[in-house]
């Protein structure tokens, strides 16, 4: 199992992972392992390079970068991706994608005050936890988020304003979580993969939900000021329609028999990406089987007074589905 980086302010005061943003007061005490961090600018170094050697020094500058965002495994040597990094940055096309990023994004300091503190917020939880170093990138939509232990990098074009004329190549429903406030909610899902125990040989409709219902509620721990929508990436009329009618979604899980369903096709109809969960109802949201599996979560959870470490660990999903002692509340 893994994240992808597609990626809900709840109308009802029903599920415990909603806050208010106008209400939520950050934990003073998760702050106080606080650091200060600085993004780094990649898009205006890299397109700073007039000349293969230029292009070479800043590849060898930034190892990390090269290997793992920049794809150098895909060329013969390294002077074959200065070349074609230059070729790609000097085409006007990309030079005016650079200049609107650059408009869009030309101050990052409320970017770097979330990730402080979304930083912060992992390191009381996991005492080991240290942040990556975290760079930005304009790379004519080639990638939206590298994440892992060592290194973030960001491809701010990705996450230019819906409405501007520079566009991923996106099916509307997944366009439309990119935006500045998903942005974070992104990082933080795709490091909860690093925290998120699982049985490998548990293959079940139920495990993938568990699995993503424990990401978000990893990602509501660790932001818990952030809006539910940017969390499951539902607006909030979604979030409304699937409380209302929750009952009727774990009836069609239950006379279905579709926990322990092993097939994939049957399992992506429920948990994968898609405009409508169809087996349900056109009106249904995408994914409706990983909104289910957060409310599980947020079950067991809640029943226990389990913490985030312990949630986090437990691997047996039908023990903890059995804990959770969940029964739909909307309707």
């Amino acid at each position: 199992m893994y994240i992808r980086f597609f990626f809900l302010f709840l109308v009802m005061v029903l599920f415990s992972c909603q806050s208010s943003d106008k209400t939520c007061i950050l934990d003073e005490d998760r702050l106080n392992g606080r650091e200060k961090l600085t993004i780094q600018r990649l898009e205006s170094v890299f397109f700073g390079a007039q000349t293969k050697e230029e292009m070479l020094a800043l590849l060898a500058k930034y190892p990390q970068v090269t290997s793992k965002a920049l794809g150098l495994e895909a060329y013969a040597n390294m002077d074959s991706l200065a070349m074609d990094l230059l070729r790609l940055q000097q085409d006007s096309a990309m030079q005016q994608l650079k200049s609107a990023v650059a408009e869009e994004f030309g101050n990052l300091s409320t970017l770097e005050e979330e990730l402080e503190q979304a930083f912060a917020y992992l390191k009381s939880y996991y005492s080991d936890f240290k942040a990556p170093k975290v760079y930005t990138y304009v790379s004519g939509f080639g990638f939206d988020l590298i994440v892992d232990e060592e290194i973030i990098v960001i491809g701010l074009d990705y996450f230019l304003p819906s409405d501007h004329v520079f566009q991923p190549d996106l099916p509307r429903y997944l366009a439309s979580r990119y935006e500045r406030d998903y942005l974070v909610p992104m990082l933080v899902l795709a490091i909860s993969s690093r925290y998120n125990e699982i049985d490998s040989k548990d293959n079940t409709l139920l495990a993938e939900m568990i699995y993503y219902g424990k990401a978000y509620h990893f990602v509501k721990a660790i932001l818990p000021c952030t809006s539910d929508q940017y969390l499951i990436g539902y607006t909030p009329e979604q979030i409304q329609a699937c409380w209302e009618n929750e009952d009727i979604i774990w009836a069609h899980f239950i006379e279905n028999e579709l926990f322990f369903e092993t097939n994939p096709f049957e399992i992506r109809k429920y948990i994968g990406e898609a405009p409508a969960t169809d087996a349900i109802s056109a009106d249904a949201p995408g994914r409706i089987g990983r909104w289910i599996g957060w409310n599980i979560v947020e079950e067991f959870a809640r029943n226990g007074d389990r913490s985030l470490v312990d949630v986090m660990k437990e691997s047996d999903v039908k023990k903890l589905f059995k804990e959770s002692k969940f029964r739909p509340r909307g309707g």
